[in-house]
């Protein structure tokens, strides 16, 4: 016969080892609740624990899969990417905005309304062609010294320039062709071609003639006449202090977008006191004229000789 008291022991053991078990689960239980959110596929090496330094939450940060952490990280780092693009296309130009809208059709058809256009600083790096002035170049290489060396800069000789009309910082700025360099005093009719100067027939029918300063003669390659000619001229003389760059090179349509945050998306209305220029008779374009010059009342400014120019050309 068994003697229930042997048994006893055997109770205990197999108890204890119950109440241990239970004891253990409960423990586990306890920590997996306290941390029931955190999973193994919110670390970086897909472990359970969670980061214990800056480094390494900054490697979380960059390795998660939750759905928040994902949307916030593409964001910085598109914001990033942007940033690190402008840096250096900042360090290359000189300039900030290193990239301009064209907001008018004054350039067709080399530039059309809504391309964006890289500009450098015409100081950056200049050409030996280039006008001196005060000592100094002024990065600028004009139609008439180009055309000598066949230098081209989109399609047609002389450098596209991005200019403050009038030498107005509160102005729209242009960016219009260099067509001539005139120095103080100079009359400059007879270096003109005789179809951009409208119904001038000497150089006292011009306002810039003879000339005040030192400074250049534009033109849209869209245009009729030089900016600086006619009544209601775009721009006096432009003075080398006034230029703020040189083209360089043009992405169309991207431009659109900044020109859409500035509320100028829409199709300016035409100033009808300047004629499209002649396709066949100008040697400084390629493909169909388009009218130009757009001319809102809004944009109209006076300028210090009197006479009306527009906001034309492009918008940083």
């Amino acid at each position: 016969m068994t003697d229930p008291e042997d048994d006893v022991p055997e109770s205990d053991d197999v108890g204890g080892e119950s109440i241990d078990t239970a004891a253990d689960a409960g423990g586990v239980s306890a920590d997996t609740a306290d941390d029931e959110s955190w999973t193994s596929t919110d670390t970086p090496n897909g472990s359970d624990e969670r980061p214990s330094d800056p480094l390494g939450w900054i490697r979380w940060f960059f390795t998660t899969e939750r759905g928040a952490v994902v949307y916030v990280r593409d964001v910085v780092t598109s914001v990033a990417a942007v940033m690190f693009i402008g840096l250096i296309l900042f360090a290359i130009s000189g300039l900030w905005p290193p990239m301009v809208a064209v907001e008018s059709e004054s350039m067709n058809p080399n530039m059309d309304r809504g391309d964006l256009v890289f500009i450098m600083d015409n100081e950056r790096f200049t050409p030996d062609e280039a006008p001196t002035y005060e000592g100094g170049s002024t990065g600028v290489v004009p139609a008439d010294t180009a055309a000598e060396t066949d230098r081209t800069k989109f399609n047609s000789h002389g450098d596209v320039i991005v200019f403050m009309p009038d030498g107005d910082e509160l102005r729209t700025p242009i960016i219009h062709r260099a067509m001539l360099w005139v120095e103080a005093d100079e009359d400059w009719y007879d270096r003109a071609d005789e179809r951009f100067v409208g119904s001038a027939d000497s150089c006292e029918e011009l306002s810039d003639c003879p000339a005040p300063y030192d400074g250049f003669v534009t033109l849209g390659d869209n245009n009729g006449q030089y900016d600086q000619v006619g009544n209601r001229q775009i721009s006096s003389l432009v003075h080398p202090e006034w230029v703020v760059g040189t083209a360089e090179v043009r992405v169309p349509y991207l431009g659109n977008i900044r020109l859409w945050f500035s509320g100028l998306s829409t199709t300016p209305p035409l100033d009808a006191s300047f004629e499209p220029l002649n396709q066949e008779a100008s040697p400084n374009t390629v493909g169909p004229s388009v009218t130009v010059q757009p001319a809102a009342a809004s944009n109209t400014t006076q300028s210090p000789t009197g006479s009306p120019s527009h906001a034309n050309g492009l918008i940083a």
